[in-house]
């Protein structure tokens, strides 16, 4: 039967069906309060170190609004700096990537260059430079007053560059815990390299991409992974491990790829991994580490505003692999993960249409995560985990936001 505007917004019994309320989703204020709450407050996974392999090599992106530049010193150490000039407050380092050994207009080989007055910046983050000085500041200010504010960075996790925004957020160890154990010897065996990137910008929340890859009752929206998993023994056997800080993994399976027509098996892997082995681990607020056989694809998100995310794809392989290796290696990605791969966009059009559905200014919905199938592979638990970590961090009931958590339905 159809419902009635009072039956369509009565809530369920949370403790016989597990749901959060859509304004998480839509909310601008609650949507301000994850970027302070949470955003502001964790170790995020950014940029790879294959990306910056030189000294002074350097990548610019955006944490939480805050503009950071990522620099591979001339000690070959990655540090991660806010991209601020602190005399006015501009944009140091304006490129999204290069190498800083190419002068700017402004500036000299080797330093990071404010475009506004040319005050100069070294790859420590040291200030090497104010024009005229001594003639504006006399002895008030000297160059030893003025560096950039570096930023807690750790390169980690298969060559990964991690940067918190909190110097008081703890070690990155302690907020990842045994979440990666499950990848240790297919990440550290061998160092990595990046051979693919692109990103998409979609008008959807950035939880509901996590939420996405969370779970794989979703898996009916792709005929790929009904062919290759859904229809063969394991699929359904394979189970949600829960950590600490909101991580889950879900487990590992062999994928059947000779059963999609046109499909090849994946002789290649990575170090440790079995044949058509598939393992995947998303880590609290929005990065997932997913290999798929040959290929290591990692997701990592940069929300915008409660409906609108940026998010990044880099497909991985080992840094030792041939042309003729890699090759298949981007081959096998792209046919699945690309672009035009046979997943990727189903996954992305599936969060647009949740997008439009929950945009700010829409009505109060329901969103069931009830599904409960002993943690197995279509039960919702990786959600459930997730939002009890939100709740945690944010304060605030997912089944009733304008509640305290531990209150209301809880």
């Amino acid at each position: 039967m159809s419902k009635t505007a009072s039956e369509w917004t009565k809530r369920p019994n949370h403790q016989v069906i597990p749901y959060v309320d859509s304004r998480i989703y839509s909310d601008e204020q609650i949507f301000e309060e994850e970027i302070a709450k949470i955003w502001k407050k964790v170790w995020l996974l950014t940029v790879h170190e294959s990306e910056i392999p030189n000294n002074l090599d350097y990548r610019t992106l955006t944490i939480a609004r805050e503009p950071i530049v990522i620099v591979r010193g001339p000690d070959a150490k990655v540090r991660a700096f806010l991209n601020v000039c602190p005399h006015r407050g501009n944009i140091v380092v304006r490129h999204p990537a290069g190498n800083l050994s190419v002068a700017e207009p402004s500036g000299t080989t080797n330093h990071m260059t404010c475009m506004f007055h040319a005050w100069q910046f070294d790859a420590y983050g040291k200030c090497v430079d104010i024009p005229r000085a001594k003639q504006g500041y006399q002895d008030r200010l000297t160059k030893k007053d003025v560096g950039l504010r570096e930023l807690p960075c750790e390169v980690a996790y298969g060559g990964f560059v991690w940067v918190t925004l909190d110097e008081q957020a703890g070690s990155l160890q302690s907020f990842i815990g045994n979440a990666l154990d499950m990848l240790h010897t297919e990440l550290h065996t061998e160092p990595l390299e990046v051979f693919h990137y692109h990103k998409a910008i979609i008008p959807s929340n950035y939880k509901l991409w996590h939420d996405t890859n969370s779970e794989f009752y979703h898996d009916y929206m792709h005929y790929f992974n009904r062919a290759t998993g859904m229809m063969h023994p394991g699929y359904f056997q394979r189970k949600y491990t829960p950590f600490p800080n909101g991580h889950a993994s879900v487990g590992s399976m062999e994928i059947k790829y000779d059963a999609y027509e046109g499909a090849a098996s994946r002789d290649l892997s990575f170090p440790g991994m079995q044949r058509n082995g598939w393992k995947l681990i998303d880590l609290f607020p929005g990065s997932t580490y997913n290999l798929r056989g040959s290929s290591l694809r990692i997701d990592t998100m940069t929300p915008i505003s409660a409906n609108q995310v940026m998010i990044e794809f880099r497909g991985l392989g080992l840094k030792s692999d041939s042309a003729e290796v890699r090759e298949q290696r981007i081959r096998d990605h792209n046919t699945i993960w690309g672009p035009f791969g046979r997943n990727l966009h189903e996954d992305l059009l599936g969060i647009t249409g949740q997008g439009v559905a929950m945009r700010p200014g829409t009505e109060t919905r329901t969103i069931l995560h009830g599904r409960v199938e002993d943690s197995t592979i279509h039960d919702e638990v990786g959600m459930r985990h997730f939002y009890d970590e939100w709740a945690r961090r944010m304060g605030r009931s997912p089944m009733d936001p304008s509640q305290p958590y531990g209150m209301a339905a809880e």
